[in-house]
C-alpha cells in the first residue's frame, strides 16, 4: 500500500490521479488482450493463407505496450508539453494526411492509411487528441482575447483567431471526408459542434452550422457510392448492398443469449472483422448479454467521471476538453455498439481499447492521458 510520505513524484501522481478514471481504462487493455485471444483466433483463421489462433494477438501486444507508455507518461504532463504535444500531433497528422493523398495505402477502398514500413497509421485516428486539446486550448484563447462573444465580435475574425483555426483544420477533414470516411467526418463534426456549443455558439449560427452538415450529408450519399450502398442496403431497398456482416453480427449476439455460448460460438468464425469492427458481437456471443452489459457499464463510467471533471472545474481548457473527449469516446461506442446491433448502418469505427488497431488504440490512449493530466493539474497544482 502507498502511503503519502515523501513527495516524489510518483506518489504525487499516485494521490493525485484520478485512480478511477485511470484504472478503468487499464481494466479495458485487459479486455481488449482477452478479445484478441476469442475474437482474433478465428479472425487469423480466415485470413489467406491462414494463421495461427495467435497471429493478433501477438501482434497486438507491441502495441498494448506502447499504449501503456504513452497513456503512463503524457498522465505526467504539464499543460505547456500537453500542449507541445498536441501541436505536433496535428502538424505530423496533417502531414500524413495529405501522405494519404500521394501515397495512398488503400484498404477496402479507403485511402486513409499511409504505409510506413514498420506499420500502416490511418492519421484520421491518430489526429483525435490533438484537436480535441488545440480546439478547448483555442476557445479558452478566445473567451480571453474578447470577453464578449467569441464567434460575432470582429476581433475573433482577425487572422489569427477564427480564420487560423479554421485554415488548419478544414482542409484536414476536406481530406478525411474524400478519403472516403464519412464516419470519422462525422465524428470530428460533432466534436467540434459539441463543443462551440458550450462556448455560447448563438442559435442562429448553430442552425445554419446544422444546415450545412445536413448538405453535406445529402452530397455525401448522392456522390459516395459505397455510403449510398449502405445505407440503401440497411433500409432494405433496391440498390443497396449485401447485410451479410449486420445479419451475422446479430445472429452471433442473438446466439450468445444471455449467458454466452464460448463453448460452441461458431458464428463469429463466420463473421468479417470479428476483431475489429464487429468485435462486440463476438465477445457477446462468447460471454453473453449479462457480462458484455458490464462492459456497457464500464463504458459509461468513464463518461460519468469525464462529465464530472467537466462540471466541477473552474477552467475552461478543461471543461472543453473534457467535454470533448466525452463526445468522441461516447460516440465511438454509440457508433460501433448500434451497428453491431443492427441498428444503424455498418461503420468501419473501432470500439475504443477494445478492438484491434493500432492508430485508434494509441490515439485514446494519448487523449486520456493528456485529459488525466489536465485534471490532475487543475485539482492540485494552483
Amino acid at each position: 500500500m502507498i502511503k503519502r510520505g515523501e513527495e516524489s513524484a510518483l506518489t504525487s501522481w499516485y494521490f493525485e490521479i484520478d485512480r478511477n478514471l485511470f484504472f478503468s481504462i487499464i481494466i479495458m487493455f485487459f479486455i481488449g488482450l482477452w478479445a484478441m485471444v476469442s475474437a482474433g483466433s478465428v479472425a487469423a483463421e480466415r485470413l489467406n493463407p491462414p494463421q495461427e489462433w495467435h497471429f493478433f494477438l501477438v501482434k497486438a501486444i507491441p502495441i498494448y505496450v506502447i499504449g501503456f507508455i504513452t497513456f503512463s507518461v503524457s498522465s505526467f504532463m504539464n499543460r505547456r508539453q500537453i500542449m507541445i504535444i498536441s501541436a505536433l500531433n496535428v502538424l505530423i497528422c496533417g502531414l500524413l494526411l495529405v501522405a494519404t493523398l500521394i501515397i495512398p495505402a488503400a484498404v477496402k477502398g479507403s485511402a486513409r492509411w499511409v504505409n510506413l514500413g514498420f506499420a500502416s497509421v490511418m492519421p484520421s485516428d491518430l489526429m483525435k487528441p490533438g484537436f480535441i486539446l488545440i480546439t478547448a486550448w483555442f476557445l479558452t484563447r478566445l473567451e480571453k482575447l474578447s470577453p464578449g462573444n467569441i464567434f460575432t465580435t470582429k476581433r475573433v475574425w482577425k487572422w489569427d483567431a477564427w480564420p487560423a483555426y479554421l485554415g488548419v483544420f478544414l482542409p484536414m477533414l476536406f481530406i478525411i471526408w474524400n478519403h472516403p470516411d464519412f464516419g470519422s467526418f462525422i465524428l470530428y463534426l460533432l466534436v467540434f459542434g459539441t463543443m462551440i456549443f458550450l462556448a455560447g455558439l448563438p442559435m442562429y449560427l448553430l442552425s445554419i452550422l446544422f444546415a450545412l452538415g445536413a448538405g453535406v450529408g445529402v452530397f455525401t450519399f448522392m456522390s459516395k457510392a459505397h455510403v449510398k450502398s449502405r445505407i440503401l442496403g440497411f433500409l432494405g431497398l433496391a440498390g443497396g448492398g449485401d447485410n451479410y456482416q449486420i445479419r451475422k453480427s446479430v445472429e452471433a449476439v442473438q446466439h450468445g443469449g444471455l449467458f454466452g455460448r464460448a463453448e460452441d460460438s461458431f458464428i463469429k468464425q463466420s463473421l468479417p472483422d470479428a476483431h475489429t469492427d464487429f468485435i462486440f458481437s463476438a465477445i457477446a456471443e462468447d460471454v453473453g448479454a449479462i457480462l458484455v452489459s458490464i462492459l456497457l457499464i464500464l463504458f459509461l463510467y468513464v463518461l460519468k467521471q469525464l462529465m464530472i471533471h467537466a462540471l466541477n472545474t473552474k477552467d475552461k481548457m478543461v471543461f472543453y476538453a473534457c467535454s470533448g473527449l466525452m463526445v468522441l469516446f461516447g460516440v465511438q461506442v454509440c457508433i460501433n455498439v448500434m451497428s453491431a446491433l443492427g441498428l444503424i448502418p455498418t461503420k468501419g469505427m473501432t470500439l475504443p481499447f477494445i478492438s484491434y488497431g493500432g492508430s485508434s488504440f494509441i490515439a485514446f490512449c494519448l487523449a486520456f492521458g493528456m485529459i488525466l493530466a489536465l485534471i490532475r493539474e487543475d485539482k492540485w497544482k494552483k
